[in-house]
């Protein structure tokens, strides 16, 4: 168990159930998997604040939810800036559809989203997947393993079903997505 639980300390990537089994010198995942769960069993008995959590098709040693803003004040980490509602409506809507196209995205949401895919790629939540038959060859979206880590998801198919979500209020477009004249360069 002790070599288990070193692996987890040191990854900074979730390491599957065969990486885990390789790395602890164990016949396979189910072992691992048995491991794991004595493991979290050992730690909650003994008031850690550390816990096995299963995220992005994989395992990480994490700290409890409850002491992420003591750490990050005692480390002074700056807060990572939050998402604004329409990135979150664009991610969400690109985690729902994906492989999906941004003509797509911006039918579903009503304006253009082409600033908020590149913000929702330069923070590592979306990558592009591959690229469509339509005529241009257009690129597709995709999530990352990173979304999936920071909305705690073990794969995509853990997101709730769509009938499921409450819609809120629409949305107000900020003006660099409100839709109007594109200006050419002169």
């Amino acid at each position: 168990m002790a070599r288990l639980e070193a692996a987890l300390f040191l990854a900074t990537e979730p390491l599957n159930v065969r990486k885990l089994a390789i790395l602890a010198g164990l016949d396979d995942g189910t072992q691992a998997r048995t491991l794991l769960e004595s493991l979290r069993r050992r730690l909650r008995r003994r008031g850690s604040a550390l816990q096995p959590v299963e995220v992005a098709g994989g395992f990480l040693l994490m700290t409890r939810p409850q002491l992420a803003d003591w750490l990050a004040k005692l480390h002074g980490y700056p807060e990572e800036p939050r998402l604004s509602p329409p990135a979150l409506e664009t991610l969400a809507v690109a985690a729902y559809r994906q492989p999906v196209l941004r003509a797509e995205i911006e039918a579903i949401r009503g304006v253009q989203c082409g600033e908020l895919l590149r913000m929702l790629m330069d923070r590592g939540f979306l990558r592009i997947v591959g690229r469509s038959e339509e005529l241009g060859r257009p690129m597709l979206y995709g999530t990352t393993r990173k979304f999936l880590q920071v909305f705690g998801l073990r794969r995509l198919e853990d997101l709730p079903p769509i009938d499921q979500i409450s819609v809120g209020p629409p949305i107000e477009a900020s003006s660099a997505e409100r839709p109007g004249p594109i200006k050419l360069a002169s």
